[in-house]
């Protein structure tokens, strides 16, 4: 069923945007509601496309940055420098830091602060009009939805209370200052309440929608070279792209998003059918992680997923398997360098990476243990034989004792979830739960697959071990009867 009055902010967003100089939109794709399926607009071929095919141009002059907006201009003591130095995006943790400017995280939440409260004097108002207003991310999730998460790690990255505390300390303080600045003549000012949820509206908006503005030409960097991952850290200049940010996004996709000096292109990557979305790529992300940050969840990228193991956990199973006093217990956990000590451990498949054409190949598979925890697991009971050498002999028992350690680890974490994966696949594969309930399932479910695969790898591995140190402890004689 249409909604007149949705299509018609998306014709009057389009017309907006055609009338930017350098702007170009293919004849042979339109924006769609595409509500129904859960996607909000997307935009779909009407014909039949070729690969390489450039589908929009959006000049940089369009996009929403500070380089764009008049805001920097007009309160230039805030934007004095880049605020690279403090890239973390977080308040000091009583949350009273004021000074310095913002980072450009920060930035781009004020400028977007501040062309909303334009309204029609904002040139960037039809855009305005067609970003959400609310949300899927877990930011804006209660405590009950949040609860159908259950022993999800990425509950704990959610961060809402440090945004908050950013938004105390870096966006609030600005606008109050400034509200000359920022409210036009005869405009009601915000109360702190609506200024905070504006904050965190357009927070999420930017963390769902922002691109980094690096150009494809200079020099890229080894450390991050995956150009579909975008800057969500605060040290490349964001910006908010226009029409790029209506695409929707999976882990196959067909399209990719060009970074130019003058302007931005989207291009096919592999011929597109009438009919077909257009769509990006965000990154291989899992599905808890892909929630968090843009409220939905995909099949496709549930071969990404992740879940995590604490140490603590590790710690204490392995304590009962070698069943030692305290005093020897306590030296060796003395031996370790707490500052070396990792927290967690990310567990997760070999999943692979998407060709030249945003196509994904074979099966994700479970192909190693975390190489940090066996490795921090080595460091504990190498200082455990210093102290107690009998408790472990050789170099046989400690890669037993290991494997023995992370497999019940892996079982025990996998309890911490209350339901089952059996559970949790019916309530999905007969449709028994819908909106944010399914999405929070489908995470859930995911991390348990992919807790059982490790399980699975652990005990296979463990068994290999095992039967090596048997066969290593017959008579000579014996093994040589067997050959």
């Amino acid at each position: 069923m249409s909604d007149p009055a949705f299509d018609s902010k998306s014709a009057s967003f389009l017309e907006w945007f055609k009338a930017w100089p350098g702007a170009t939109f293919h004849p042979n794709i339109e924006i769609q509601d595409l509500r129904g399926k859960g996607a909000g607009r997307g935009i779909v071929a009407t014909a039949d496309i070729p690969e390489d095919t450039v589908l929009f141009t959006i000049p940089r002059t369009a996009i929403i940055s500070t380089q764009t907006s008049d805001l920097p201009s007009r309160i230039p003591q805030v934007f004095e420098t880049t605020g690279l130095e403090d890239a973390d995006n977080e308040a000091d943790e009583d949350g009273s830091e004021t000074s310095g400017p913002p980072d450009n995280w920060a930035s781009l939440i004020l400028i977007m602060i501040y062309e909303y409260l334009q309204g029609g004097n904002s040139r960037w108002r039809p855009y305005l009009d067609v970003l959400p207003d609310q949300f899927e991310t877990l930011m804006w999730w209660n405590d009950h939805e949040l609860g159908e998460l259950q022993a999800s790690s990425i509950v704990s990255k959610i961060g809402k209370d440090e945004a908050d505390g950013m938004f105390r300390a870096k966006v609030l303080p600005v606008v109050e200052e400034n509200a000359h600045i920022f409210y036009p003549d005869g405009s009601e000012k915000l109360s702190e309440d609506q200024l905070m949820t504006l904050a965190h509206r357009m927070g999420s908006t930017i963390m769902a929608y922002a691109f980094d503005l690096e150009n494809d030409d200079e020099e890229a960097d080894p450390e991050n070279d995956d150009e579909w991952v975008e800057d969500k850290e605060g040290v490349l200049m964001m910006g908010m792209v226009p029409m790029a940010d209506i695409l929707n996004a999976d882990a196959e996709f067909n399209a990719h998003v060009n970074h130019g000096e003058d302007s931005l292109t989207v291009t096919t990557l592999r011929p597109i059918r009438a009919g077909d979305e257009i769509l990006n790529y965000y990154g291989p992300l899992g599905n808890g992680e892909l929630l968090r940050r843009y409220g939905y969840v995909t099949d496709r990228h549930a071969r990404h997923d992740v879940t995590e193991i604490s140490w603590d956990l590790v710690v204490s199973v392995l304590k009962g398997t070698l069943s030692l006093d305290e005093e020897t217990w306590g030296k060796a956990v003395n031996e370790l360098d707490l500052e070396e000590i990792e927290d967690a451990f990310v567990i997760e498949r070999d999943s692979g990476e998407p060709d030249s054409q945003g196509e994904i190949h074979g099966e994700a598979t479970f192909k190693e243990l975390p190489s940090d925890l066996i490795e921090q697991i080595h460091t504990l009971l190498k200082a455990i034989r210093k102290i107690s050498p009998s408790a472990i002999p050789d170099k046989a028992m400690r890669d037993e004792i290991t494997l023995q350690v992370v497999h019940r680890a892996l079982e025990l974490r996998l309890g911490q979830y209350p339901t089952s994966q059996v559970y949790d696949l019916d309530l999905l594969s007969a449709n028994k739960v819908s909106g944010r309930q399914k999405k929070a399932v489908a995470v859930r479910w995911g991390e348990k697959v992919l807790l059982q695969e490790a399980i699975d790898f652990a005990q296979e591995k463990l068994l290999k071990v095992q039967s090596k140190a048997g066969q290593e402890s017959e008579p000579y004689a014996k093994r040589q009867r067997t050959r």
